[in-house]
């Protein structure tokens, strides 16, 4: 299924970026497509665009508050030329790394509804058809760590959601999951700058 920046096929998630844009006319407020080298072998998987984050800039985890410490950390580790992400158009690059997610549009209360995280799984199963074999998928939070497993066709049971949790997956690659790099996780301290600076890092010693 080839992602179009035109889609409207969840009409509860169409009707409300059109308000969005009503009320935010400079806002990208459209489906934001994926960002990165499409032959990636790190693929992270977040799970939907922010209001004045991916929403309004049209790039993943770009002018959000979770945005500061993935690309803080993605810098630290070597996947992009700089720790941080200002606007679509800036100098950030990623380095053998893309960024998608279960979600492509803005969800109200940024809570997708299941049906809209399964009607836009086959975006992200074309993101992991394109995957090099002995790659990483790096899911952020178990929504987006759900929705991987369903667009593998493989079953849920045999891949239980949890921070650091590790898995084979199908052309040699591997699953690695953590808890959302979310204002609400990171201040809660659910999530360390450690804790993620760890799983992040073991992406790079698995490619290495």
């Amino acid at each position: 299924m080839s992602f179009s920046l035109d889609c409207r096929r969840c009409d509860r998630l169409a009707r409300f970026l059109d308000e969005v844009r009503a009320k935010h006319p400079d806002y990208h407020a459209r489906p934001v497509p994926s960002f990165g080298d499409p032959d990636a072998r790190l693929l992270i998987v977040g799970l939907a665009p922010g209001m004045h984050g991916a929403n309004a800039t049209g790039r993943p985890f770009t002018g959000d508050y979770a945005g500061i410490l993935l690309y803080k950390t993605l810098h630290e580790c070597g996947f992009a030329n700089r720790p941080v992400s200002v606007a679509a158009d800036d100098d950030l690059r990623l380095q053998d790394c893309r960024i998608t997610n279960a979600v492509r549009c803005l969800p109200p209360q940024n809570k997708p509804e299941s049906i809209e995280v399964n009607t836009c799984n086959g975006y992200l199963a074309d993101e992991l058809s394109a995957h090099p074999a002995g790659g990483v998928v790096l899911a952020l939070g178990g929504i987006a760590h759900k929705a991987v497993i369903r667009a593998l066709g493989l079953r849920q049971a045999d891949f239980p959601f949890g921070h650091g949790h590790e898995f084979g997956l199908p052309g040699e690659r591997r699953l690695l999951s953590s808890y959302h790099c979310s204002r609400y996780n990171t201040q809660t301290r659910r999530l360390t700058n450690e804790m993620f600076s760890a799983i992040v890092g073991r992406a790079r010693a698995l490619l290495a």
